[in-house]
């Protein structure tokens, strides 16, 4: 074995629950092995098939590895090479410029292309708040089952991921687990195996469907309508803890009142299934204990979505199986980190100095980018600097947002490790460190572990971190507080406060943070008044496209349809990646064999699909994972590799949801024919 091989701890970036712990050994500068952490609980070894060829990505042959300066229209991908200080110091320049006018004509854009506190938003954050610029709601992926979360429990609190190993029954609840949740799956898998039920509730048949004993296929939207079926049996059967319901739900009676109005024939109806199926869920679930649900966030991507997930968030208060530590809910564990995390030394907003600048939504930032100012929208934009998100690819009606990003006087500069369709617009690219080469800390939704990032190898080529990039470009605008110079490392080691195991981190690599094993048991919700909250009342909400709701619109677009994430994709990240594109295949929607032969459609064949938004062309695939009236439209793929240079996003809309202000990408009606 080489004398220069060398092992160091690292964490999984991605916007994935499992956040796993990495080890990574290298020689010199030669990646040798990527593997999951043996001694971590949640990770136990184990990486999924994208993250176990991270080599790959580091090492891809189209990695962009110098700075870049369009030489050709927006949106062709021309760029010549250019040094860091020339495009530094006139992005400086302009950025600089624009502030002195209007601060707030500048928006950063960012995401979870990395989770990570240091590339994320710490010193991007500073620089942000310094200049004054304005402000960005991240809302694209969470916001509105966050938010559900969080009003029902006071936090985005959950249980543990691998108690539900020990759970009698698991309602795998808008979550695709194997392709998305690969480590919860184990835990759920080793339930099954000593005899648990598993249930799957989802539109789609997706591979976790297939492997659990049931599976529910509702129609998108009415997961609200469900849970108040669920509710109206457990409480006309009394498979009720009464107990756990008198000393720790608040507002209980109205919410009684409200579920009796729901029975199994009518919340069936709006589901689009039959009366047993409630019914026998709802006797499932209020007669095993522990029983335990897993809610993901694919359920609250529709207009009523933070309202379902407040009623599917009650269910386990209204059986006690909170009691239980293999009972309860886990949709996000977020909060738990919430204490330890250092987040005003991070990101430092004091130096906003008393300023409120406008905030942005990122889910509407195609009617942002047209909007020509004013009429209480604020200045028009003028810059846009892109890290850690792709949006042409990713934010909904991609027609309004490719529009937006072709305007001659949008100045743009995006972050990227390759040229995306967001960054074939940009006036520069800026080339960005992989995970392999860099310092970052990150917390977890998925489990209760903070986890530590170190570099494995020096950055390829010109490569640099986003937080040295935003770094230099403070020093180049003149700010000379000393939080400017904080290095990564620095940044890295000042994450968390003392109320987590400093030692444990930096030895393993990880360390637990101090949650309880049943933090619920006895109650003690995050809430004012420690009582899970049914206050005010949650109500079913329609979609903003649907034969209810819209029934002119229904009539011409008549399919309701989602767009999940395909199976080897991690949103937009690793759609470049030639060996998991090529098991992917190319674009495809999904549909079921009557919808199918009603148009006269077969599998394989070429389709449009279409709505007043736009027409996106794909492959058809009626495989039985299609449920009657839906269509699934697998994503998120790059524009470039669609065939008519669309993707899904085409035809969702800007529509926000009931809470949280986040995008209803399965609020969709469309139509679709040969082409």
């Amino acid at each position: 074995m080489s004398e220069s091989l060398r092992t160091v701890h690292a964490a999984c970036p991605h916007d994935c629950p499992d956040t796993c712990a990495m080890k990574v050994t290298v020689d010199g500068e030669r990646i040798v092995r990527i593997q999951g952490d043996p001694d971590h609980l949640t990770t136990h070894g184990a990486l999924c098939t994208k993250v176990s060829r991270y080599a790959e990505r580091t090492d891809h042959p189209e990695r962009v590895l110098t700075p870049l300066r369009r030489v050709g229209a927006k949106g062709e991908g021309r760029f010549e090479p250019v040094g860091w200080d020339e495009a530094l110091d006139d992005i400086a320049r302009r950025l600089g410029a624009i502030a002195a006018r209007e601060p707030e004509a500048i928006v950063p854009y960012s995401y979870a292309g990395t989770m990570g506190l240091v590339q994320g938003e710490s010193m991007a954050a500073r620089l942000w708040h310094r200049l004054g610029a304005s402000r960005l709601h991240r809302s694209i992926c969470a916001e509105a089952g966050g938010e559900g979360l969080a009003a029902t429990y006071g936090g985005k609190l959950g249980m543990h991921v691998q108690h539900f190993a020990e759970s009698r029954l698991i309602l795998v609840w808008g979550s695709h687990s194997i392709a998305s949740n690969l480590h919860f799956w184990t835990y759920a898998q080793a339930a099954k195996r000593a005899g648990a039920k598993l249930v799957a509730i989802d539109p789609r048949r997706t591979e976790t469907a297939e492997k659990c004993h049931q599976h529910l296929a509702l129609r998108p939207g009415t997961d609200g309508a469900l849970a108040l079926g669920l509710m109206h049996e457990l409480i006309v059967n009394d498979w009720l803890d009464q107990d756990y319901i008198d000393r720790h739900v608040e507002g209980w009676p109205a919410l009684r009142a409200l579920a009796l109005q729901w029975p199994p024939e009518r919340s069936a109806a709006a589901c689009g299934l039959t009366a047993d199926e409630v019914r026998g869920l709802a006797r499932d679930y209020g007669t095993t204990a522990p029983a335990a649900i897993r809610l993901n966030y694919g359920m609250q991507r529709v207009r009523g979505g933070g309202n379902a997930v407040r009623l599917i968030a009650l269910l386990p208060c209204l059986t006690g199986a909170w009691r239980h530590r293999a009972g309860g809910l886990l949709l996000s564990a977020s909060g738990w980190a919430a204490p330890a995390k250092a987040s005003a030394w991070l990101q430092r907003p004091d130096l906003l100095a008393g300023r409120q600048p406008r905030t942005v939504n990122m889910s509407t930032i195609g009617d942002a980018l047209l909007h020509p100012g004013g009429a209480g929208f604020g200045p028009k934009i003028e810059a846009l600097v892109v890290y850690n998100s792709n949006p042409v690819a990713v934010a909904p009606e991609s027609g309004k947002v490719v529009a937006g990003f072709r305007r001659e006087d949008l100045f743009t500069v995006v972050l990227e490790h390759f040229l995306t369709d967001t960054a074939d617009h940009a006036d520069y690219v800026l080339p960005a460190t992989t995970q392999l080469e860099h310092w970052d800390a990150h917390t977890s939704y998925g489990h209760t572990w903070v986890l530590i990032n170190q570099p494995a190898i020096p950055p390829r080529g010109q490569a640099r971190s986003n937080a040295e990039i935003f770094r230099q470009l403070a020093a180049r605008l003149g700010f000379s507080e000393p939080c400017f110079q904080d290095s990564d490392e620095a940044l890295a080691r000042g994450a968390f406060n003392d109320s987590i195991d400093h030692a444990a981190l930096w030895r393993d690599g990880w360390t637990r943070l101090p949650v309880p094993d049943a933090p619920f048991a006895n109650g003690g919700f995050a809430t004012p008044s420690g009582k899970a909250l049914a206050t005010p009342l949650p109500q079913v909400v329609l979609n903003h496209e649907c034969a209810e709701a819209t029934p002119e619109l229904a009539a011409r677009y008549p399919l309701a349809m989602i767009s999940p994430p395909a199976r080897h994709f991690l949103n937009s990240t690793f759609v470049n990646v030639k060996s998991l594109r090529a098991i992917e295949g190319e674009p495809c929607l999904e549909m079921h064999a009557d919808d199918a032969a009603a148009r006269g459609l077969a599998d394989g064949q070429p389709v449009r699909v279409f709505n007043d938004r736009g027409e996106h062309h794909c492959v058809l695939r009626v495989n039985g994972r299609a449920r009657p009236g839906v269509v699934n439209g697998l994503g998120v793929w790059w524009r470039k590799f669609g065939r008519n240079g669309t993707n899904v996003n085409e035809l969702t809309h800007q529509q926000l949801t009931d809470l949280g202000q986040a995008p209803s990408f399965y609020d969709c009606l469309v139509e679709v024919a040969a082409l």
